[in-house]
């Protein structure tokens, strides 16, 4: 395996965790949460997620352009480039407004349909995880 290639798909597989981290641990987490620590509880959690997600995003980005550079042109690579735009849409879209909302302050309403809408970037994900993993493994 090409060392560029190893980087991605690590760096795939970490956001790959952190997803599913969010998703089935953190984001339950805020209904939990009383609403008057509700406000400071959710931009502590944006603030470090952001400090987990940032550096990984980077890499993911960094290194799929660098391959596409390189002449990777397999169909489960291209597939996977597409999630990660889908990724980066619905994050931009969907999830990003949902949490500027959130930082007014509790709403389990708002809380719900983040954790509905955040089932898409869960799977987009793992699909990405699978298919670099499969361009790994025939490649």
């Amino acid at each position: 395996m090409a060392p560029l290639l190893g980087v991605h798909l690590a760096g795939t597989w970490m956001l790959v965790g952190l997803i599913w981290t969010i998703q089935i641990v953190a984001y339950p987490q805020f209904l939990r949460v009383g609403a008057g620590e509700f406000t400071r509880y959710h931009f502590g959690h944006c603030w470090r997620i952001g400090l987990l997600i940032a550096p990984l995003l980077a890499v993911e980005a960094v290194s799929a352009a660098w391959l596409l550079y390189q002449g990777h042109r397999e169909q489960a690579f291209l597939v996977s480039v597409g999630l990660m735009v889908v990724n980066w849409l619905s994050t931009a879209i969907v999830q990003a407004p949902i949490h500027v909302k959130l930082m007014k302050g509790f709403d389990a309403g708002t809380i719900r349909r983040l954790i509905l809408s955040n089932w898409l970037r869960t799977v987009s994900w793992t699909a990405r995880g699978v298919l670099v993993g499969y361009v790994v493994a025939v490649g």
